[in-house]
């Protein structure tokens, strides 16, 4: 009988495999049009744990589900049917959702790709729905309801960026703007909030407690946000700097987390290695790694017995974990 510690190999995958959570990234993106109620429909009915889900805030103090803080014209288009044109040459996006009301933006169709783009070659099976909304996270509440699911859990992140700060509202007010949907639908006990930004977590421990956070992390060319070996530390870890902690990722979360409740560490996947998985486990965090799409890298994954794998295609991970 094979025995499995620390991580799996092939001949234990289906124990570990049924440790790992998925979770929908925005909704089931490489099905259908990211963060739609489609797309969240689409995951519910796929059996995701959780909706993996982006929020921003408008112009009028109404919580949205949107991965871009500005409209993107990869995907959205306006209500002449045209793409939406970037701001200026330096600025491939439009308005941004802090300058338009809720009734603005309900006239934009997301529900199809611009063909000719990255983002078409890239999901290039992702099924148009045209007349697609940017949604309420109220309304995706609402649909879960309606679908008599008390099962799925969600996982908010809250999307800003301490260098853009004109693109969206303060910290303080996404975090409590975004805490009274939660409380207003009674979702306290199902949702969990992440963010790049560690500041809104910060606050977010600090107004709501009970209310588990995510520590989401990237050291990549293309975006870091930890600094490691920066002497100055990195302006979205709200002061915690990685050189009080050996330049350790998990130390670090673990230090922001505090006492806080479920505290967890949700990782880019190819920042991960069996040594890091381990040293986040040790300090009683949870290990979830975003965004995991290929077989392989899924199968590994599970193999590392990461404790959830966000996808855009959360139907390979779940084939993967039953087989």
């Amino acid at each position: 009988m094979p025995v499995f510690i620390g991580v799996c190999t092939f001949a234990t995958l289906s124990a570990c495999a049924s440790l790992t959570e998925v979770h929908g990234h925005r909704g089931a993106r490489g099905l259908l049009p990211e963060n739609s109620l489609p797309a969240f429909a689409k995951a519910l009915e796929l059996g995701v744990d959780v909706l993996e889900l982006d929020t921003g805030v408008t112009k009028d103090g109404v919580v949205v589900i949107s991965h871009d803080p500005c409209l993107n014209p990869d995907f959205v288009r306006d209500a002449s049917g045209a793409w939406v044109l970037p701001t200026s040459k330096d600025n491939k996006y439009g308005r941004c959702l802090v300058d338009l009301t809720y009734a603005e933006i309900q006239q934009f169709d997301v529900g199809r790709i611009q063909p000719g783009t990255e983002y078409a070659k890239r999901f290039s099976s992702q099924q148009s729905i045209d007349g697609t909304r940017i949604p309420t996270l109220a309304a995706l509440f609402m649909l879960v309801k309606q679908k008599g699911d008390a099962r799925v859990r969600f996982n908010i992140e809250t999307k800003l960026s301490p260098m853009a700060r004109n693109e969206t509202v303060s910290p303080q007010a996404f975090v409590e703007k975004l805490l009274a949907v939660i409380r207003e639908n009674d979702m306290a006990s199902r949702v969990t909030i992440q963010s790049f930004d560690w500041r809104t977590l910060q606050i977010s421990q600090r107004l709501a407690p009970n209310i588990p956070t995510v520590y989401l992390t990237v050291q990549q060319k293309w975006m870091d946000n930890i600094g490691a070996g920066n002497r100055e530390g990195s302006a979205w870890t709200a002061g915690i700097n990685a050189r009080e902690y050996g330049d350790s990722v998990p130390r670090m979360v673990k230090a922001a987390g505090g006492a806080a409740v479920g505290n967890t560490w949700s990782p880019y996947f190819g920042d991960v290695t069996p040594a890091k998985i381990a040293e986040a486990k040790a300090l009683g965090l949870k290990v979830v790694v975003w965004t995991v799409n290929e077989p392989k890298d899924i199968e590994q994954m599970l193999m590392w017995k990461v404790d959830g794998i966000i996808s855009d295609y959360p139907d390979r991970v779940i084939a993967l974990r039953r087989r």
